[in-house]
């Protein structure tokens, strides 16, 4: 069991916390290009050198759940019980962070990223780096067979499928319609015959992907 954060691990919880929530109500209020690094640190009562400890660069001030995000996603990979299967294990967390995105509340911060060439920028290099990560995961698991191109590939139309499910008018029947192609491609990977070589030796009885 993960032990619950410290003191100090909630203060920095906090600060990070209302670090973004400053930088995205100036966002909203002024516009992204019209709002600076000091204006937000100043507005927070913070110092820039505190807020560049929690933020790497302004376009992340928009994306605080980045990290989380990426996590929660190879954790799936990684977390999941011994005899559950890959790709259901995805699906739960992609609707999760699909019903975050799609809240009541997300419409003016992806107006938001949707008229700021930097935001846009930002957010396809957070997906892709988000996909490396959970390819990165699929391959590293000893119990998937799939090959490291196999699992790329299917690690992209996870994250796509985020993306696109997010933009619908239905998300879950968007989710429902893509993780049946995304299904029927994994069952592809793993019946290959190089997944089926790299899965020849000893795996755990009952283990699958």
């Amino acid at each position: 069991m993960t032990a619950p954060p410290g003191r100090r691990e909630r203060k920095k919880a906090a600060t990070r916390q209302k670090i973004a929530d400053t930088a995205l109500r100036l966002f909203l209020e002024r516009g992204y290009d019209a709002v600076g690094i000091r204006d937000v640190a100043a507005e927070a009562d913070v110092a820039v050198t505190t807020l560049f400890s929690h933020f790497a660069s302004k376009e992340a001030l928009v994306f605080e759940q980045d990290d989380e995000f990426e996590r929660r996603l190879t954790r799936a990979v990684t977390d999941r019980a011994a005899h559950e299967p890959l790709v259901p294990a995805l699906r739960h967390e992609v609707e999760a962070l699909v019903r975050h995105c799609t809240g009541d509340d997300a419409g003016p911060t992806w107006h938001l990223i949707d008229e700021t060439p930097a935001l846009r920028a930002y957010e396809e290099s957070m997906r892709l780096r988000h996909a490396e990560s959970l390819a990165a995961a699929m391959t590293a698991d000893a119990r998937l067979t799939p090959t490291p191109t196999a699992c790329r590939t299917i690690a992209r139309f996870v994250i796509d499928a985020y993306s696109l499910a997010r933009d619908a008018d239905d998300p879950d029947a968007a989710l429902d319609e893509m993780f049946r192609m995304i299904e029927a491609a994994w069952e592809a990977a793993r019946s290959s015959p190089r997944a089926a070589a790299a899965g020849a030796g000893p795996v755990p009885s009952g283990s699958h992907g």
